[in-house]
């Protein structure tokens, strides 16, 4: 475990949050299935369950230690991040404000049993052996017990719910192979089974529009985009535009990694929303919100589109981490780029 020398000011302001940052954790540690449970729209109770690698049990008493990561290993990766999460402090953020318990076991461990970690409010109550499979499962019970004034602010069951439901799909779209589930009051809101993926700009594709037929309220009139582009360097005057699938094209910094691709599916100029709501942007799979890529898909469109209407899209972005910055908001919601022109 590495620990950052900064504070980023982590909030976990609502039970969507507690999921995004529990199922971020379950997908950097290579799981390929993830149970999300609620109950009384996650003021009850939020349960994430994965068949990731787990944690030792120092690991996992590590964990709760705020800024301790294994994510990076140094500062200076905080400039290339490649991971979901990086910061160490969801845990003891989630911890803080709960009745909090932890159940890991790691996947290639010879240990017969999980270790378990029983806290209330920060305070680690219980550290315990226990039966569990290889894999992760968090437990977090009455979300902010401890801070009645946030938990007044919590909006209605059906809200809270909503808002889980939103990144859930996101993740879902991002991550194919992985299968995930979604219980609510203990019944089964929706099961995706994992979507075989080869690695390839065709299979991508493929895996991708398998995931939005079995997706919930899935949009059917969808076009491909597939297409690459070597970003230029600071003495070229245009961007070479190759065909999908090209190898990195070297920068004049001999840099290999100049190559952005751009992929998913758009809807068709029929296709529109009152709102941005359907827009799903992805950078890195990481799921964003950046005005300049909002700007380009609505130019894109040009006047295909009436006034006030906006495209339906999921769109995937990958780019070299180093030129791209998610570490500029708590939430990590917003990524800068390093030159938005380009």
């Amino acid at each position: 475990m590495f620990h950052l020398p900064f504070a980023a000011g982590e909030v976990i302001e609502r039970p969507a949050s507690v999921v995004k940052e529990l199922v971020e954790n379950a997908l950097d540690a290579g799981a390929t299935r993830v149970t999300v449970e609620i109950q009384a729209g996650g003021r009850s109770l939020v349960r994430v369950t994965d068949d990731g690698f787990g944690m030792s049990r120092d690991d996992a008493l590590l964990s709760l230690e705020r800024h301790a990561t294994s994510k990076i290993q140094r500062a200076e990766d905080l400039s290339a991040i490649a991971t979901m999460g990086f910061r160490g402090e969801a845990l003891p953020s989630i911890a803080s404000v709960s009745r909090f318990t932890l159940t890991t076991r790691e996947r290639e461990s010879k240990a017969p049993e999980a270790v378990q970690l029983v806290i209330n409010g920060g305070k680690i109550l219980e550290v315990k052996a226990a039966g569990a499979p290889p894999g992760t499962s968090v437990e977090v019970r009455q979300l902010f017990f401890n801070l009645p004034a946030r938990r007044k602010f919590l909006r209605s069951e059906e809200t809270e719910t909503a808002h889980i439901q939103h990144y859930l799909t996101l993740a879902a779209l991002a991550y194919p192979p992985v299968a995930f589930a979604f219980l609510r009051d203990a019944r089964t809101i929706w099961q995706l089974p994992p979507v075989k993926s080869e690695n390839n700009p065709a299979g991508r594709l493929a895996a991708l529009r398998e995931r939005l037929r079995t997706m919930p309220g899935a949009e059917p009139d969808l076009l491909a985009v597939d297409f690459s582009a070597a970003l230029p360097s600071p003495d070229e005057g245009e961007t070479e535009y190759e065909d999908a699938g090209v190898l990195p094209i070297p920068s004049a910094a001999g840099d290999p990694s100049s190559v952005i691709q751009i992929w998913g599916f758009i809807g068709a100029p029929g296709v529109s929303r009152s709102t941005r709501d359907d827009q799903h942007l992805f950078v890195n799979r990481r799921p964003v919100e950046n005005r300049a890529l909002n700007f380009a898909l609505l130019e894109g469109y040009h006047t295909a589109l009436m006034k006030g209407r906006y495209p339906v899209c999921c769109l995937f972005l990958e780019i070299n981490p180093a030129l791209v910055d998610v570490n500029i908001h708590p939430a990590k919601r917003e990524v800068k780029f390093h030159d938005e022109r380009a």
